[in-house]
């Protein structure tokens, strides 16, 4: 059984070990989520770090999926912390460790993220993927709509540049 749940900054800080191993996953397999293979572990580390300093200050949501234990997966909501914004979040660095794929959880934890995103007060999401992989896939199944598209915008591992999507939701 999958669960999912937010991970304050004091849990995400004792879980950086499997946070680290989670996000060098996703790089290792080819997701486009800001990093290029080979994430040394000492970086993933480090970006950790940065997230648990966002989870602490308020400026971000970490979610993850856990499997006895064990982390499976993890999407992130950014929250827009100036008055204009404050309605508004992004989703960002969605992905699901390689064992663990096929199974909905990315779904799923979208469906937490949004869950998150009205709590905190949100009534937009956006996000943004690499067009063609499943995370574009995915948003189109979600009801997400395209605002955009920037060719070039993102660089994978062996070097091609990518166009990316840009996405949102009004979540009402």
């Amino acid at each position: 059984m999958i669960d999912y749940y937010s991970m304050s900054a004091a849990e995400a800080e004792a879980a950086l070990p499997a946070l680290a191993e989670l996000v060098i996953d996703a790089v290792d397999s080819g997701a486009s989520i800001g990093f290029l293979p080979p994430l040394a572990e000492a970086d993933a580390l480090v970006y950790w770090r940065d997230v648990v300093v966002a989870v602490r200050d308020g400026s971000r949501i970490l979610l993850v999926a856990a499997e006895a234990g064990v982390i499976q997966g993890s999407v992130q909501l950014g929250l827009e912390k100036r008055a204009n914004g404050q309605h508004r979040c992004e989703a960002m660095k969605l992905f699901v460790h390689r064992r663990a794929r096929r199974r909905g959880i990315a779904r799923e934890l979208m469906a937490e993220a949004e869950s998150a995103a009205r709590a905190a007060g949100c009534t937009l999401m956006l996000m943004d993927t690499r067009k063609g992989g499943e995370a574009d896939q995915l948003c189109q199944k979600l009801g997400y709509e395209a605002y955009g598209e920037v060719p070039g915008y993102a660089r994978s591992g062996n070097g091609e540049l990518h166009t990316t999507v840009f996405y949102y939701r009004k979540l009402g």
